[in-house]
């Protein structure tokens, strides 16, 4: 029995590039249907604004491909895992290896370490590109697929509401005395909730202490009229925080971003339970390629020739889909609330490492 936790380096070797390969082929696979399908569902919309063609199209594919390739990366680790294995498996690599004295773990030691690998290349994918392309798209998206934002850190349709008056923000930029409000539809109310007037209003500037309307226009719900008339106070109770920190697309933001945004919640004094879900989650979701190895090991062991391989494959797909289903479902929890952030977030990955283990060791060890 060989005591390192590695085989031989060119096993070793010829396991993580076959790997790696696979990895690759299945992702570009499952990313150039799934990107099909989607543009199919999606082309419409987008050609329907006026004066846009391919090269809108083409910006879509760039904005939408990097968001595939975050979602479907472990989907990819588990297929290629079970792909490899079986493969290994069939030709009775896994035989001989046992037979030369390398344990299950020894034998999974090359795909742990190039799925560590994949999971660092993710994590820093994630948070360069995959940020930035969800960021623009979202803006986009809600532009109904027009001229582009050039402030990504702008917020959209933001409602707040200042006593009995509601306002409605169609776009945020900027921060603190700086923060600038755009397309303003503030909705006046009387002390029963009946709706009086609608002061609609294309800017408003923030002096330190209330907010004003340049310009607007004022509807009269009771008479019917409408007119301009000169720069209006309105929001003397609202802070910028409460329009810059409304509607935050946690997705859209990277690691460090999402981190300071956190405080500055916690600091105004508001909850952040659910983007702190969504932070920790940016941390743990790469992660979950290196339990795929774990979960398909089952593909691995056992006599190809028994006629239980394709069984065994089953198995190990069966529950790398069990672990997506239940973080799917971790997540959800902690972005109501119900589940405490590092639970939503941590829980699925060690509780399915302990069960991939536990299967390992039970089995084969």
């Amino acid at each position: 029995m060989q005591l390192e936790f590695f085989p031989s380096r060119t096993t070793g070797l010829y396991m993580a590039r076959m790997f790696f390969v696979r990895i690759l082929a299945l992702l570009a696979l499952l990313v150039l249907v799934l990107q099909s399908l989607d543009l199919l569902g999606e082309s419409g919309t987008i050609l329907a604004y006026p004066g846009n063609g391919q090269a809108e199209l083409l910006t879509y594919i760039s904005l939408r491909v990097p968001q595939l390739i975050a979602q479907f990366l472990p989907f990819s680790v588990l297929l290629a895992t079970i792909v490899t294995l079986a493969t290994l498996n069939q030709n009775s690599e896994i035989v001989s290896m046992k037979a030369a004295g390398l344990s299950a773990h020894q034998i999974l030691a090359p795909l742990l370490l190039t799925s560590l690998a994949v999971a660092i290349l993710a994590f820093a994918f994630n948070d360069r590109i995959v940020s930035k392309a969800t960021a623009t798209l979202t803006l986009w998206e809600a532009a109904e697929y027009g001229p582009i934002p050039k402030d990504l850190n702008s917020r959209t349709n933001v409602y707040v509401r200042d006593g009995n008056d509601v306002i409605r923000v169609a776009s945020v930029s900027g921060s603190g005395k700086d923060t600038q409000l755009s397309g303003l539809n503030v909705y006046v109310r009387d002390d029963n909730g009946g709706l009086r007037e609608i002061i609609s209003a294309d800017n408003a500037s923030f002096d330190g202490a209330q907010w004003t309307l340049q310009e607007p226009f004022v509807f009269d719900l009771v008479s019917g009229n409408k007119r301009r008339v000169a720069d209006r106070i309105v929001g003397k109770g609202v802070t910028p925080d409460q329009f810059t920190l409304a509607n935050i697309n946690a997705a859209g933001l990277s690691f460090g971003e999402l981190g300071e945004v956190i405080e500055e919640l916690r600091a105004a004094g508001r909850r952040a339970n659910d983007l702190e879900t969504t932070y920790w989650h940016k941390i743990s979701s790469p992660l979950s390629s290196i339990l795929m190895p774990l979960l398909g090991a089952i593909a691995a062991f056992g006599l190809a020739r028994s006629g239980r391989l394709f069984f065994r494959a089953v198995i190990a797909m069966a529950l790398g889909f069990a672990y997506f289903v239940a973080d799917n479902f971790a997540l959800s929890m902690g972005s109501l609330d119900a589940y405490p952030p590092l639970l939503a977030a941590w829980a699925p990955f060690i509780l399915f490492l302990l069960i991939g283990e536990t299967v390992l060791v039970r089995t084969e060890e």
